[in-house]
């Protein structure tokens, strides 16, 4: 764990959850994987500034990504990353970075596949769009939360790199 001086201030660290389903968007199920990451990420100080479910299509996706990075410094996305035709969130996120960050999606693969083989066919990637982190998280309320607490800590320190605090400490994150 990070110790507290870490931390960026609880102000900066907002998020918007963003839910990617066809059947939840039209009312049809019920979005239960954007509510246990909103649980975990409240578990972790952060402060849900926006929670919004959308269809698997890139443009809307897209456009909730950029209304969610207008007014957080992280957008979470849960669904859309598998290999099915309907699948298109890491298609709709990745012409929005300015970078990609390969290694928290490596990590979020490798975490999983500690518990599921079928880890290998999530798609999901991370990146930067100016100050603000995204991250697209499997659709499964249990792959959600494990991807998005094995990268808790790398998304902390991003934020914080991200707010400007490039100072290396001894009280940076071990790297496994």
């Amino acid at each position: 764990m990070m110790s507290v001086e870490r931390l960026p201030p609880p102000k900066n660290r907002t998020v918007a959850v963003i839910t990617v389903s066809d059947s939840a968007s039209s009312g049809l199920r019920k979005d239960v994987s954007g509510a246990k990451v909103a649980e975990v990420l409240r578990a972790h100080k952060f402060k849900i500034v926006s929670t919004e479910i959308v269809a698997d299509e890139v443009a809307r996706i897209q456009q909730a990504i950029l209304r969610g990075a207008a007014k957080a410094r992280l957008v979470v996305t849960t669904g859309g990353t598998g290999i099915a035709a309907r699948d298109v969130t890491p298609e709709a996120t990745r012409p929005l970075c300015e970078k990609l960050i390969e290694g928290i999606a490596e990590r979020m693969r490798s975490e999983s596949a500690k518990k599921t083989a079928f880890a290998a066919l999530s798609r999901g990637v991370c990146g930067i769009r100016s100050k603000t982190l995204i991250v697209n998280l499997p659709g499964s309320p249990s792959g959600a939360v494990d991807s998005l607490q094995a990268v808790i800590d790398q998304l902390l320190h991003a934020m914080d790199l991200l707010a400007g605090n490039t100072e290396h400490t001894s009280s940076a994150p071990s790297r496994d």
